[in-house]
């Protein structure tokens, strides 16, 4: 690493990093423009290994989009639908209830829940739903809403945000997720998610959750018509909350997927983009512990990747996710535990599986030499050997 830096236009970034100052704005611009993506990645890599070794994370989880019908009609979004289309959907509480019933038959720790702003659903059927799903097994991890839903609950219960998380938090609500940041900046946001809550709401959203004791994670959703410094603005409020409420329990980067919606824009992220932004959020966001590579929106193999350039966890096993695949992402529905440990070991790292909060559930050892060999003799793959229990969510 000194070696591959003393060449590098990052060298003086990382004796700024070594002497323990924090990288400001203009740092975080330089690192997001530079060409040299492996200093870049040897800067990131170590930043967290210092923070969490060489174990890397999944969840065993199943998400549940519960209705795409959506009163907004954000430009970016592929996912919603109104009610006079054919491929709108909406599930019921029992529907719901017998999703999550096969899922915890397969070993879930944690359910993901998000959906439109629905139209006329009563603030009792969102209760009732946590209260059914908590009622399955008391374990159960319910991670579910975004920011702008919050609000939406909160207008048709007639109460404060505040008062609405409580209650949702009594029926069994653990975790708000972090999806529906976008881009914070106003002229940004305004053209990609016109009549969405505003970045200041948001996080308005998620400081209330935090004050009550909460925890979640954000996002940020890149690679569409924000500049570079749209992005760095958007982790600068990230990182301000998290020194004011150390609420936050990891951070997702969210590559834009960008078919079946309004935004112009003809491409994904590239692996360059996907990566480099991994790497600065790692290095800028330095009172997060965890950053996620989402497989769903990267592919599993660029998120195995993203393990060595700053990420620490790849996500989970999903079993059912609608919002990427609407809009084009060309990875699979879902992946099996076994596929995940697998991706983890071969990137050189400890795969643990956490919690909802990012706790380790259990770590996984790493296979011996004995096992290796015999499973190369067997003609096997020595990485889905040593799992004992593994999980095989892909039914």
């Amino acid at each position: 690493m000194p070696f591959l830096l003393d060449r590098s236009e990052l060298r003086d970034l990382a004796a700024k990093l070594d002497s323990g100052a924090r990288l400001d704005e203009a740092d975080a611009l330089r690192l997001f423009e530079t060409r040299d993506l492996n200093a870049l990645a040897a800067l990131a890599d170590r930043a967290n290994q210092q923070r969490n070794g060489l174990r890397a994370s999944y969840i065993v989880n199943r998400y549940i989009n519960y209705s795409n019908y959506c009163i907004l009609s954000c430009q970016f979004c592929s996912f919603s639908r109104k009610k006079r289309d054919a491929d709108g959907f909406e599930l019921s509480i029992d529907q719901m209830v017998s999703k999550a019933r096969e899922a915890l038959a397969l070993g879930i720790t944690e359910l993901h829940i998000v959906g439109g702003l629905h139209p006329s659903l009563p603030f009792s059927h969102y209760v009732g739903f946590l209260r059914a799903l908590k009622a399955l097994d008391p374990r159960l991890q319910l991670k579910c809403f975004t920011a702008i839903e919050i609000l939406h609950l909160a207008w048709l219960a007639r109460k404060s945000v505040r008062d609405t998380l409580i209650e949702l938090r009594e029926a069994g609500l653990e975790s708000l997720t972090g999806g529906g940041a976008e881009i914070f900046r106003k002229d940004v946001r305004s053209r990609i998610a016109k009549g969405k809550e505003s970045g200041a709401e948001y996080l308005d959203v998620h400081r209330t959750w935090h004050q009550l004791g909460g925890r979640s994670t954000c996002t940020m959703l890149y690679g569409h018509i924000e500049s570079l410094a749209d992005r760095v603005d958007h982790l600068r409020q990230l990182r301000e909350l998290q020194d004011e409420t150390r609420g936050f329990t990891g951070f997702i980067p969210l590559p834009f997927q960008p078919e079946n919606n309004d935004i112009p824009v003809r491409t994904p992220p590239t692996g360059f983009d996907m990566l480099r932004t991994i790497a600065v959020s790692r290095l800028y966001l330095d009172n997060f512990d965890h950053i996620t590579a989402y497989w769903v929106g990267m592919g599993l193999k660029m998120a195995q990747i993203a393990l060595s350039h700053g990420a620490d966890d790849i996500h989970g096993t999903i079993i059912e996710e609608h919002i990427f695949h609407m809009a084009g992402a060309k990875s699979p529905q879902m992946t099996t535990e076994k596929e995940l440990i697998k991706a983890i070991r071969e990137a050189g790292r400890t795969p643990v599986q956490r919690n909802t909060f990012y706790q380790p559930v259990r770590i996984l050892d790493e296979p011996t030499a004995a096992a290796t060999v015999a499973s190369l003799e067997a003609g096997g793959d020595a990485s889905s050997h040593r799992v004992e229990d593994t999980v095989s969510a892909g039914g």
